[in-house]
């Protein structure tokens, strides 16, 4: 599977989720309270769309190798961050009420990658006799 589309199958999993255990006003808090988050990932974006202009007719180097996860590894590592939520953050209610944030670092983390590949390709070109 696509991780663009696992990205939207788990967002659209973490609303449902959000609003049939917390209810609607509850759900748009949680995500109100990661605004800050939420602007991190939209400057990042605009600067991988700014890299992506500038590429643009131009082909690229995969300049990061070997950034590939396994599944088990992701599911063991979420897995042991919802122990440590569930016990500090008072149960299930806050075990889930972190699930958006990790889903917003998850996106911050690969846009971060793939600015930072569009970048070194940018520069590589620019200085490219």
């Amino acid at each position: 599977m696509n991780t663009k589309n696992l990205f939207i199958l788990s967002f659209i999993a973490i609303l449902t989720t959000y609003y049939f255990i917390l209810g609607i006003d509850k759900s748009i808090q949680l995500i109100k309270d990661e605004y800050l988050s939420i602007l991190a990932l939209i400057v990042i974006l605009l600067s991988l769309l700014f890299f992506k202009l500038k590429l643009k007719g131009h082909q690229t180097i995969n300049f990061i190798q070997n950034n590939q996860f396994s599944l088990k590894s992701t599911i063991l590592f979420f897995l042991v961050f919802q122990v440590i939520d569930y016990y500090y953050e008072d149960g299930f209610i806050g075990m889930i009420s972190q699930w958006f944030l990790y889903w917003i670092m998850g996106l911050i983390a690969i846009t971060l990658m793939e600015t930072i590949n569009c970048y070194k390709n940018y520069k590589y070109l620019k200085n490219k006799p």
